[in-house]
């Protein structure tokens, strides 16, 4: 069985907008990503994505448009993710077990890439994100600025505190 780190994208990887993103142009990764990353695959972990997309089923951006824009960030990343999933959903215009706070995109994940969950962390910046892998017993790192929000979790100012707290944890 893998270990694996989930992470979110939007906060977590690219900088948080407080809107969609999708446009290569718009994707800014922030510092210290790329080498967190490669501290993570050093020691052993996939490295899967797990993304809320609802724009696309609210017309806002196309599959397409996404795919463009996770073909940049997986460039700029030099290709040290090993997977995406996203849920396209949103829900006023449409429900699934993808979009998180559920559960699915872990699952499908954990059983294509045989990940022990016990082994795994998963880290987000929003409590959405984190309320799959509790469900499913993967630690977790909240990403915030707010010190207090942490809710019995560590928190971590970016990805690359949370990937020290991971790697002092592993």
């Amino acid at each position: 069985m893998n270990p694996c780190i989930f992470l979110d994208r939007d906060g977590v990887i690219n900088v948080e907008r407080g809107t969609y993103t999708w446009k290569k142009e718009d994707f800014q990764i922030y510092p210290g990503v790329v080498k967190a990353l490669k501290e993570i695959k050093k020691k052993g972990y996939l490295i899967i994505v797990v993304t809320n997309q609802s724009g696309i089923s609210q017309g806002i951006y196309t599959k397409s448009d996404m795919k463009t824009c996770h073909n940049y960030m997986m460039q700029h990343t030099l290709h040290l993710i090993d997977d995406i999933y996203y849920a396209t959903y949103h829900p006023d215009y449409s429900s699934s077990l993808m979009r998180k706070p559920e559960s699915l995109m872990f699952e499908k994940a954990i059983a294509k890439y045989h990940i022990d969950p016990k082994r795994s962390w998963m880290i987000g910046d929003a409590e959405r994100d984190l309320i799959p892998a509790h469900k499913l017993g993967i630690r977790t790192v909240f990403i915030t600025q707010d010190s207090v929000a942490g809710k019995n979790q560590p928190i971590a100012t970016g990805l690359p505190e949370a990937v020290r707290i991971i790697l002092k944890n592993h």
